[in-house]
């Protein structure tokens, strides 16, 4: 059968917001071209495509419920939703279908990164519009990459621009990951705020009591914030027999005032907790995810399958040689955080009922967007993970911690239609999803680069 590929389809609509679409004729347009639509701005733009139905031919599923392998599948796809999934015998392609041939590829569902940076740590030089066309770059080279979905951890410097950008994506504007953000982040001032150096409005939001942490919650919240970005540790040292050390930040009090805000208004907390007490703190004020957490003990791992708390440990962004670099220097040459590190994401991994995420921590400054996929690899064969839990990391446990579990995360019936396909197996070689051929965002072709060869 002769396949027909699709270079587009229906216009794909976030998770948190509904674009609303007017074919209508604007003042200022005079006939050039087809009759525009007008987007939420109130500017004239192209419309969207008709809803089409299309029909996916798999060659090979995986199945991020159960984390198997299904052979000879068929996806039907309305508009930007899945509404049908089975095994190619028992499911009939829709008279009116477009068909995608990917019989002789691995479909997966789309890919999530649950530790983003868009924006690169903003530096003097680098002008509000530079960085703001870098960090929508960003979002579409992981995007291209398959990742699908996106959590932004905290814009570095550039104020409230991954609100713009959340927006952007939403209405339909530009392409991108279906993305939640979490805004400037709340830093703990450890000194009296000083007049003549107030803090910057565009870094971290400063707050230097439990007051002060509740109103920068609700703030961030009411700006556009889907998370509540904290910092719990400060960065590492090593004692003078090699001891990891780690400074605490907040009060326990006003950590506990941070999360409980964000939980009363309905959003979660996401804690940089590096080691010691901080890490131990944000375990016990109910932090929602756990990031990096270099320092996690058997203890603490187990507290956190207790509590319900899911651990991200950004591993390769934490064993990048720079580390050893800044080690060299600070300790010369005498200890090294990556091999502890290692042996801490292999216990997490080896814990029962810990959820362990994905995240990348890609910045554009250490870790290049795009390139996620590398830490599929690390956890597979650095952390001892099998490659289906690895692949479910980015996909059902992600969806689970962003509380998107009902959209995302998996092919079935009702869910967004995020897939995306490489040409091997990931179960035999994990490396494969640095291969990411194909890529679909709601119902919306992004890539294909299958369509030479894949129809018969």
């Amino acid at each position: 059968m002769r396949c027909r590929l699709i270079l587009t389809t229906a216009l794909t609509v976030s998770l948190s917001a509904t674009v609303v679409w007017a074919q209508v004729r604007p003042d200022r347009w005079r006939g050039a071209g087809p009759t525009p639509c007008v987007g939420s701005d109130g500017g004239i733009l192209q419309c969207p495509p008709a809803v089409g139905v299309i029909a996916i031919r798999a060659g090979h599923l995986f199945d991020s419920n159960t984390g198997q392998m299904l052979s000879r599948q068929l996806v039907i796809i309305s508009g930007e939703r899945i509404t049908e999934i089975g095994p190619q015998a028992q499911v009939k392609i829709p008279a009116e279908a477009q068909v995608i041939d990917l019989s002789q590829a691995t479909v997966l569902p789309g890919l999530i990164d649950a530790h983003t940076h868009m924006f690169d740590t903003r530096r003097p030089s680098v002008t509000t519009e530079n960085s703001m066309l870098i960090a929508v770059q960003n979002a579409q080279a992981d995007l291209r990459a398959g990742f699908t979905t996106a959590r932004d951890m905290s814009t570095h410097g550039n104020g409230y621009g991954d609100v713009a950008i959340h927006d952007a994506i939403n209405q339909g504007h530009i392409d991108g990951p279906r993305y939640q953000i979490s805004t400037r982040g709340v830093e703990w001032g450890a000194v009296p705020a000083n007049p003549e150096t107030p803090d910057n409005p565009m870094v971290g939001q400063v707050i230097r009591s439990a007051e002060e942490a509740r109103a920068a919650v609700r703030e961030q919240i009411g700006r556009g914030a889907d998370w509540i970005k904290l910092y719990t540790s400060g960065d590492y040292t090593f004692s003078a027999t090699g001891e990891p050390m780690y400074k605490a930040t907040y009060p326990l009090p006003v950590l506990q005032a941070l999360i409980d805000e964000a939980h009363l208004l309905g959003k979660k907390a996401a804690c940089h907790a590096m080691g010691g007490q901080g890490l131990k703190n944000a375990i016990v004020a109910g932090c929602d995810t756990i990031e990096h957490a270099l320092g996690l003990t058997q203890e603490e791992a187990e507290m956190m399958v207790k509590e319900g708390l899911y651990y991200d440990p950004t591993f390769v962004r934490y064993t990048l040689p720079y580390m050893d670099d800044n080690d060299a220097k600070s300790t010369d040459g005498k200890y090294r955080m990556i091999p502890i590190f290692e042996k801490v994401v292999t216990m997490a991994a080896a814990t029962k009922g810990l959820k362990i995420m994905m995240g990348s921590g890609a910045d554009g400054a250490m870790y290049a967007h795009g390139t996620q996929a590398l830490d599929f690899e690390a956890l597979v064969k650095r952390a001892g993970m099998s490659p289906s839990r690895a692949i479910q990391a980015a996909t059902t446990i992600n969806a689970k911690a962003m509380g998107w579990q009902d959209q995302i995360g998996s092919i079935d019936k009702g869910k967004y239609a995020d897939l995306i396909a490489v040409s091997g197996d990931p179960l035999a070689d994990i490396t494969e999803l640095q291969r990411v051929k194909f890529v679909m965002k709601g119902g919306k072709v992004i890539r294909n680069d299958m369509a030479q060869g894949a129809c018969k």
